[in-house]
């Protein structure tokens, strides 16, 4: 008999919600630095200069964030135990797009954003933190191969 272990029908639908959600990031960072017209049409001129302005490394960790996270909710439906990585290096983006969001420019992000920002915020660290507990628990059950 072989060691073959069954993918549970959980897997497939966290992997592609998760993938499915996981795209937003991804085109976000990529339609803002090109800078289109449509994706940037919502926001103020004090808004889209606060986010164009940002620094290099406050954009890199933005990219790690969203970029890691995608590619992680890939790894899980392709059942790579590589995908706790990349969720773990999206939450190392994510921590730093939260410092440069909310510690450094906390007030102008809180007077330019509102609460929403924070909101949004606490929402990816819940959305992500239970996603790298999921791909962990995945592969610690040898699902994740």
């Amino acid at each position: 008999m072989t060691d073959v272990v069954k993918t549970p029908w959980h897997l497939w639908v966290v992997g592609v919600v998760s993938l499915l959600i996981n795209a937003f990031p991804v085109a976000d960072f990529t339609l803002t630095n090109m800078q289109n017209e449509f994706w940037l049409s919502p926001l103020t001129a004090a808004q889209r200069s606060f986010i164009l302005g940002a620094p290099l490394w406050a954009d890199a960790f933005w990219a790690l964030g969203g970029f890691g996270a995608f590619i992680g909710s890939l790894l899980l439906l392709m059942r790579s135990r590589h995908a706790v990585t990349a969720f773990i290096l999206s939450i190392i983006g994510l921590a730093g797009s939260t410092l440069y969001q909310h510690v450094l420019q906390g007030e102008t992000t809180r007077e330019l954003f509102q609460n929403v920002a924070l909101y949004v915020t606490l929402t990816i660290w819940v959305i992500m933190l239970a996603l790298l507990f999921y791909a962990r628990a995945m592969k610690a059950e040898g699902i994740l191969r």
